[in-house]
Parts: structure tokens; sequence; C-alpha cells
């Protein structure tokens, strides 16, 4: 079964005025300078792998930055936290030796984000604040091999992903989440493992929550790292009939604007927008300011191809607050009714008419 009231609610929401997601964690986490024995914490002082880098782990060592990274974005306007889970699964957290905390991750880092969302709606009586439980793309692909001299190697099988996927969803549903998030997708084939766990968790547990799903498209050259056109991969997800269909990472909201602009137009569910605050400079940093991509996702809004906008890599409590003032008034996107066609896609979409 559905969860019809906070489906009701949100889809109510997403009709009256474009949704906020919240900005990137990687790169606020960094801002708090945190040292090894910070990643270690007590309980795992004596681990015999470095743990410094694994953000996922801070959800359990020093919980209180996550969940200050979360009220600082809530009160920036965001009406939606990505949960701290980009990696927190067997896979992602194999290259740590921590695969067997993966549901501890899970369910520490939606507890960080709902106590920020509890705390931000008492101070706002009648807010509503949402938590995404965030699912990343995983450090192994489906679709490419890892070996240039062996093409047809995969590092990780379909069944792998799949339990990976299924392990973390499990978790996040668990503790609670109100929506999932399939995001920056590189490997569509990863994706729908992604998608393929999600179902079947849902058909195990009675019920489902929302799924947005959020796609990288890497360069100029308009299609993801495995070699799909946006509007293949949207032709290859479709059929989940997710809440939300989305460009997130890799690029900056100017060089994301004609892909959004071509998503808009095909999607028949609602759209989401989060960038980098711009291209990585030389030293890896991110350059546009909170007013640069306030003034293009604020452009964005106006064409109508907005139902929901954040930031992604690079970006900040201050670039939300700014993103948040710029669309705000502002109608959301109308969906387009669907095309009674089918709908195919190898790396090129195929439409029979």
């Amino acid at each position: 079964m559905i969860d019809e009231k906070s489906c009701a609610e949100l889809e109510a929401l997403v009709q009256q005025r474009i949704l906020i997601i919240d900005g990137a964690m990687g790169s606020m986490v960094q801002t708090y300078r945190l040292t090894e024995a910070d990643f270690r914490g007590a309980r795992f002082k004596a681990h015999p792998k470095d743990l410094k880098g694994n953000n996922d782990l801070i959800c359990l060592t020093k919980p209180e930055v996550i969940e200050d990274i979360h009220a600082r974005y809530f009160a920036a306007g965001a009406d939606i936290a990505e949960t701290n889970t980009f990696s927190s699964t067997s896979i992602g957290q194999a290259d740590y030796g921590l695969e067997s905390i993966v549901a501890e991750l899970n369910t520490a880092a939606v507890g960080c984000a709902r106590r920020a969302a509890v705390a931000a709606e008492a101070k706002t009586p009648g807010r509503r604040c949402y938590v995404a439980g965030a699912i990343g793309p995983l450090n192994r692909t489906l679709s490419l091999s890892p070996d240039v001299n062996r093409p047809e190697y995969r590092a990780v099988t379909w069944d792998q992903v799949v339990a990976a996927y299924t392990e973390q969803v499990r978790a996040l549903l668990a503790a609670g989440v109100d929506l999932l998030l399939v995001e920056t997708i590189f490997d569509t084939l990863n994706a729908k493992a992604a998608l393929f766990a999600i179902e079947d968790v849902f058909e195990e547990r009675g019920r489902r929550v929302p799924v947005m799903v959020s796609v990288t498209i890497t360069d100029a050259s308009g299609r993801t790292l495995s070699g799909q056109t946006l509007s293949a991969f949207y032709n290859s997800i479709r059929h989940a009939k997710p809440f939300s269909v989305g460009i997130n990472c890799a690029l900056g909201g100017k060089e994301m604007r004609p892909y959004m602009e071509e998503l808009s137009r095909l999607c028949e569910f609602h759209v989401s927008c989060y960038p980098n605050a711009g291209l990585p400079n030389a030293f890896g940093g991110y350059d546009e300011t909170p007013a640069d991509m306030a003034r293009v996702l604020g452009d964005f809004a106006r064409q109508g191809w907005l139902n929901l906008v954040g930031g992604c890599c690079g970006s900040t409590p201050e670039h939300i607050a700014a993103i948040a003032a710029a669309v705000k008034g502002l109608p959301p996107r109308r969906r387009p009714p669907a095309a009674p066609v089918m709908r195919l896609s190898g790396l090129e979409p195929l439409e029979v008419r």
C-alpha cells in the first residue's frame, strides 16, 4: 500500500510551488576540517583501515556535524533533506572494511536528518520538512569494464548490486524516510538495479514511498558515462513511475540548460534540478556564488522547467537560500500529458508512433 497521507501531502505541495532540495553534503563536511580521529571516534579507533573521507561514517562518530548541516539547509529554506547515505551500501563501504555496519549507517543517517527536520518544523508551526533517503550510484558499474584490456569483465554482478541496494533500502525505509532518491546516476543499469531492489522491498513491506530519480550528464556530449542520451535514459526508467526525474552533479546550471529544457519537454513526471556550483576549478573547488546559481536556476523556473530545485557539489546553505528566494512565487512546471507511444532505448531512444 502507499503511504497515502504523506504522498497526498507532498503531491499537493509540489502542485502549489517549486520545492527546495538541500545542497552539497561532502563539500560541507570538509568545512568542518575533521581529522582521522574524528572519523574513527572511540568505536573505530583500532580499525585496520584509514577512515578519513568516509563521510557516511560521520553519522555514527560525529552525528552532531551531520545534524548541523541538515539544520543549516532547513534554515536556508530547504523542504527536502537528503540523508548522508551516498555510499551506505555494502559495495560502497567495502573500501573501508565496514560492510557489516551498513544498516546501522543508514539508520543513523535518517536519525540525523529527522532530528533536524523536527526541529525546523517546531520553529515554524505548520511547516513540513521531508527526509529523502539518498541512494548513490556505487563505485562499481554494471555496464563498463574497469580493465581496458578486458571489455567483457565486470567488477560486480547484477545480483550483487541488487543485494547491496536491497539492504540499504530496507534500512532507510525502516528508519522512516519520506522519500527515496536514486541519484547521481552515471550507469543506467546500476539505477535499474536500484529501482528493482526498491520495488522488491516495497512489495515485501506492503507499502511504498515516492521515488525520485536523478541522472548525471557527464559533459557536453549530453550523455551519461555509460553512453546513453538523456531521452534514452528517460525511456529506460520511466516504467518505474517515479515521483520525479531530474539531473544533478557533474555540470553547473549553465551547462545543464539544454538538458533541463529537453527533460522538461519529455518527462511526464515532476522534474528536479540540482547542479554543482559551476564546474570544478583547477583546485577542485567550485566558484559559482549563491547569486550566480540563483540567477541561472531562477531563469529555469521562469521558463517553466522546474518542480524541485537545489544544489549539488560546492553548494552551501547560502546557495540554497539564494535559490529559494529566486524561485519563490514562481509557478511550478506543469506536467505534459503522456503520449501513447512505445518508447524504447539503447544508447539512443526509439519511439514507435
